[in-house]
């Protein structure tokens, strides 16, 4: 298959805005008191839709938020890029999601959420969400928004309009092998497969929905299944692209790591906004890894993210890794 035509509107993604709140140092973690550092705004959907608003394309969230500091510092970031806030919920009976962040000694971290009690978890296609996708050209869903059967039946509903007006879809997993054990992630992404135009895996993930043993293996049963094109992020390696006719790979960019939190968001969001802007699919890989790069030579989510004389600066100055 090929990609379809690029329908004019903005980009919408859907999910959860929340604060980070980071451990300073590597160890046991939330065992024992450690200093933290935060609050800084994120949550995957957040990170992305602000990086696209930050490249120039028009862009909105359909999400929530409790009536709280966290909420608002939130939704602040988000209008600050540009982002249409308009669907963002407010909630006053439950609080915004958070996520406590520690790093193990081998620079690997660890997640405590706060998401489906939250008012991230109450996320539905309210009269603002419809007005929002009624001036979508592009959808895109983060695995991490698929934590309960009531935000994917929101989710399907979201795709189905969306469809129906001639919009694309875009799906970044996100997931790791354990989550598959969980109903409500194997049938949110078994849902996304099956509707999404663009695949956003990093490295393993490209196996994971279809149990393949190779990477060739799985590119051929994702395609069956009606995919158009496939994004394999590779970290510090690069990245791959795949439709039907092309296989591109593209090297990253040396810089020295700080935390990687967002940078597969930044990533896919430049990635996909480069390529709704008309730009080369080498161009595109080359701009997303620019983007990864600098995401992770920064402490924050959001903080990562960055413009595109930036990305175009370390493409200029940078050799392949």
């Amino acid at each position: 298959m090929t990609l379809p035509p690029i329908k004019p509107g903005k980009i919408v993604t859907m999910g959860e805005v929340l604060v980070d709140i980071m451990a300073v140092e590597r160890g046991r973690g939330f065992h024992e008191p450690l200093n933290l550092k935060g609050p800084f705004p994120g949550g995957a959907p957040a990170i992305f839709v602000s990086q696209v608003a930050r490249l120039g394309h028009p862009a909105g969230i359909i999400a929530g938020i409790g009536d709280d500091d966290f909420g608002w510092l939130t939704v602040e970031r988000l209008k600050r890029d540009g982002v249409d806030v308009s669907a963002v919920r407010v909630h006053d009976d439950h609080v915004t999601a958070t996520a406590f962040v520690r790093y193990r000694e081998d620079g690997e971290r660890d997640f405590l959420f706060n998401l489906a009690r939250s008012a991230a978890g109450r996320i539905e296609l309210d009269a603002p969400a419809r007005a929002l996708l009624a001036e979508c050209g592009h959808f895109h869903i983060m695995g991490s928004s698929l934590f309960s059967f009531h935000l994917i039946d929101e989710v399907r509903k979201a795709i189905e309009i969306v469809k129906a007006n001639g919009a694309t879809v875009s799906f970044d997993p996100n997931i790791r092998k354990e989550m598959m054990d969980i109903a409500e992630m194997r049938a949110g992404v078994e849902l996304m497969l099956q509707d999404c135009d663009i695949f956003l895996p990093s490295g393993p993930e490209l196996l994971i929905p279809t149990a393949s043993r190779s990477e060739e293996e799985a590119i051929a049963a994702l395609f069956a299944l009606g995919i158009s094109a496939i994004v394999v992020k590779r970290a510090a390696r690069g990245a791959s692209y795949y439709d039907a006719t092309r296989a591109i790979d593209m090297p990253g960019y040396k810089v020295t790591e700080i935390d990687p939190t967002g940078a597969g968001d930044c990533f896919g969001a430049t990635f996909i906004t480069c390529l709704r802007q008309g730009m080369e699919i080498e161009a595109c890989l080359r701009n997303a890894n620019a983007a990864g790069a600098l995401a992770v030579s920064r402490r924050g989510a959001m903080e990562g993210i960055s413009t595109l004389v930036e990305m175009q600066a370390l493409i200029a100055r940078s050799a392949p890794a």
